[in-house]
């Protein structure tokens, strides 16, 4: 029998922490994931780099599928996600639930009590994302306008929701999930 060379593919994502080389791929995931905002580059290369411990990266074989930019809140004990990228090729996966699961877990974020993160009315899928997350670890889901399209954006973008997801006590509850 003839011994296959093919390459075998998985579907199930690697998650990690990024490094400052993952900045060029981030960034070129994050521009074909439409309606995120562009960073330059170099944005995604320091985020990588300084903010390692607060961001995910999800790969499927070798490429960057994923990616969830965060931080904790200086003087607050809430994590803030500014982004969840999700590539078509790994879209169906629950990709975007499991990397926000990962990132509940980590050391860095053992403080927090809420995940804060901004939406806009029409973004349907992120609403869908967080909701589901919310439900999926037992927290509470709370939104009101924060960033407003004429004060803030000088009528150039819609308003961003604030939303807030209660986390869970322990780690074990986020585990449950």
């Amino acid at each position: 029998m003839p011994v296959s060379t093919a390459k075998t593919r998985t579907r199930t994502p690697l998650l990690r922490m990024p490094n400052a080389t993952d900045g060029a791929d981030i960034w070129a995931l994050v521009k074909n994931c439409k309606p995120l905002d562009e960073n330059s580059m170099y944005c995604n290369v320091i985020q990588a780099d300084h903010f390692s411990d607060t961001c995910v990266v999800a790969e499927l074989d070798g490429e960057v599928v994923g990616w969830i930019s965060g931080h904790m809140i200086p003087t607050k004990n809430e994590l803030f996600v500014w982004q969840v990228a999700v590539s078509p090729k790994a879209r169906g996966l629950g990709l975007g639930k499991l990397m926000l699961l990962e990132l509940i877990e980590r050391d860095a974020c053992d403080g927090a009590t809420h995940l804060k993160t901004t939406i806009t009315e029409s973004n349907a899928a992120s609403w869908a994302l967080f909701r589901g997350f919310a439900r999926a670890i037992g927290g509470t889901l709370d939104d009101a306008p924060h960033f407003q399209r004429h004060a803030h954006f000088d009528g150039r973008h819609p308003t961003e929701h604030l939303v807030s997801v209660s986390l869970p006590d322990g780690k074990e509850a986020a585990r449950a999930a």
